[in-house]
């Protein structure tokens, strides 16, 4: 791996530990059922990425402030309601090993759950009067939703094109990411290129997350068993794209019928994940995965030479050769 995520941390450790019971308040509410959820919530808090984003940006652009932490707060606040939410639309019981929040309370409870955590989000920056963070965080938000809709809607069909699928990572994964780093940006300096050049730098960082999440399907040598869970929930990614788009007529009719038809087989599952390894889908994807990182690196080297910026490089590294 290189750099462990204590060392990525180091420039900003003193800040994350301050940030953890600004976070844990900003959540708190006078109602003892939200506050035993969200104290489950920040128990099984994952590694931070978005916040580390937000430090780290803010310390590249200028000096760390309170407005840093009051952007942190909201991207990790709307980042907990959009998993919250994604794991009722997926039905999902488990998170990060833990269960979820309507495995453990319900479906209603976790909906209303989200809205409030998200609502929080907004009313920190407003409280704040940190309007440009709210509007940068508004369009995430926006961005988001319009990417997981035209996942569903091209979900049904299966013909997904290279660009629709760029479409929907740039809205899903990449939009959150980008305003990260834009919104610790905008709490450190007031000029507009240099924060239009964070969130251009986030974005292109979301974009290789997003590709290296959907090869962990595939399972390559590095990785370990293939899970082909994209394949059963019927998503399109670049790996199996790519294998179509250069598919023979009757190779592709009998792919997208396993994909539609017999996504929940296991044999028949392993065998769309065995043609699209043969068919050079993995070699293309990672091609793609490392270009977006590169021009991530070449926007962020445009700024000076710095400890901050070394970690938030080798926070990308960590990102994009992470096993899991």
């Amino acid at each position: 791996m290189g750099n462990s995520l204590r060392t990525i941390k180091a420039p900003i450790e003193k800040e994350l530990a301050s940030f953890q019971s600004y976070f844990r308040d900003s959540m708190r509410s006078k109602v003892p059922l939200i506050d035993r959820i969200t104290y489950y919530i920040v128990r099984r808090r994952g590694k931070q990425m978005r916040p580390m984003f937000v430090f780290l940006t803010a310390k590249v652009c200028g000096e760390i402030n309170d407005a840093t932490y009051v952007a942190a707060s909201m991207i990790e606040l709307l980042h907990t309601a959009t998993l919250v939410h994604d794991d009722v639309v997926d039905d999902s019981y488990e998170r990060r090993g833990f269960f979820s929040i309507n495995a453990l309370w319900q479906k209603k409870v976790a909906v209303i759950v989200g809205d409030y955590l998200f609502s929080k989000g907004l009313l920190i920056s407003l409280k704040n009067k940190q309007y440009q963070l709210l509007e940068i965080m508004s369009e995430a938000v926006e961005a988001m939703s319009e990417g997981e809709l035209l996942q569903l809607e091209k979900a049904r069909r299966l013909d997904i094109e290279e660009s629709v699928y760029y479409e929907i990572i740039r809205g899903k994964t990449a939009s959150l990411i980008a305003s990260a780093c834009a919104c610790g940006a905008a709490s450190t300096t007031k000029d507009e290129a240099v924060i239009k050049k964070m969130h251009l730098f986030g974005e292109k960082i979301g974009m290789a997350f997003q590709i290296r999440d959907d090869l962990f399907d595939y399972g390559t040598a590095d990785i370990g068993k293939p899970l082909g869970i994209d394949i059963k929930e019927k998503k399109m990614t670049l790996p199996l794209i790519y294998a179509l788009q250069n598919a023979s007529r009757s190779d592709r009719r009998r792919i997208i019928n396993i994909v539609k038809r017999h996504n929940t087989d296991k044999k028949k599952v392993q065998e769309v994940i065995d043609y699209v390894i043969t068919s050079g889908g993995i070699e293309y994807t990672q091609q793609a995965m490392y270009r977006y990182r590169d021009e991530a690196f070449e926007i962020l080297h445009q700024f000076p030479a710095s400890p901050a910026r070394t970690s938030i490089e080798d926070l990308v590294n960590y990102v994009t050769e992470r096993k899991k």
